[in-house]
């Protein structure tokens, strides 16, 4: 069952979504971020799929998409996700949607799997983290100051996806400029050893031209098997950055690792 939920990070209404899990027990919960800019609906379908195999999953676009109120940047990110985690901590919502909050599970998909890599980082009680093609905001920073033909796709991108013709509500070079000016707490590789006691689930798509396996999500599971850390896990298909081909695959993986048999 899907359900329109909305709560507040920092003064401004954010609108999301509650896939509610079927049964009569409290269930594991996922916060699950989508991609930028994101949409309206699902991520990869993973909330339908996660709810009819008893898991719980909640979903909401950023501050300043779509019909969130504010102003986008990586810091509101990183706010909306507290506002979140804090909604899902109330004692009505944990009433409402039967959740165990001791099963809380961090989770996203490109834009998304890297803030929550991110948001893991400097918040030490995030357990569990999954991240599929998830954007190392390191690597991207360096590829857009060192290609320029990169750096001039990701400005017109940004410009085509500003309001009032597109669904963010940001000034899009200054979006890049802060990752530019403070790269650090969004490179997933520099924070590898604080994640490094996670239990983390990576997956990438051999396909993937946007989020490259090569480039974000394999140099990620060296630096945190480097760092010895005990329970990182690794999954790719032969798929790209949608994972068109391979979301009931997809699926299984990621139920399975949240909530194993």
């Amino acid at each position: 069952m899907k359900i329109p939920i909305d709560f507040v990070s920092r003064g401004f209404k954010i609108q999301g979504k509650f896939y509610l899990a079927v049964g009569e027990s409290t269930f594991a919960t996922v916060l699950l971020l989508p991609g930028f800019p994101g949409n309206e609906d699902d991520v990869l379908e993973l909330g339908q799929s996660m709810s009819q195999c008893g898991i719980n999953a909640l979903t909401f676009n950023y501050r300043g998409t779509y019909q969130s109120e504010g102003t986008h940047s990586l810091g509101s990110t990183l706010e909306d996700i507290s506002a979140a985690i804090e909604y899902l901590h109330q004692e009505g919502v944990i009433r409402k949607f039967q959740i165990d909050t001791d099963k809380l599970v961090l989770g996203g998909y490109s834009y998304g799997g890297g803030m929550a890599l991110a948001y893991a980082a400097i918040h030490p009680e995030i357990k569990r983290i999954f991240s599929i093609a998830g954007t190392d905001h390191g690597e991207f920073v360096q590829e857009y100051k060192q290609t320029p033909a990169f750096a001039e796709m990701v400005d017109a991108m940004f410009e085509e996806l500003e309001f009032p013709t597109g669904p963010v509500r940001f000034v899009g070079k200054l979006a890049v400029e802060e990752l530019v000016q403070n790269p650090a707490p969004y490179d997933l590789r520099l924070n590898a050893t604080i994640l490094a006691n996670r239990d983390i689930l990576l997956i990438g798509g051999w396909n993937d031209l946007n989020v490259t396996i090569e480039h974000h999500i394999l140099p990620l599971y060296r630096a945190l098997v480097e760092a010895n850390a005990p329970k990182v896990q690794i999954a790719a298909f032969q798929d790209n950055h949608a994972f068109e081909s391979s979301r009931e695959e997809l699926a299984a993986i990621v139920i399975r690792w949240v909530k194993p048999s």
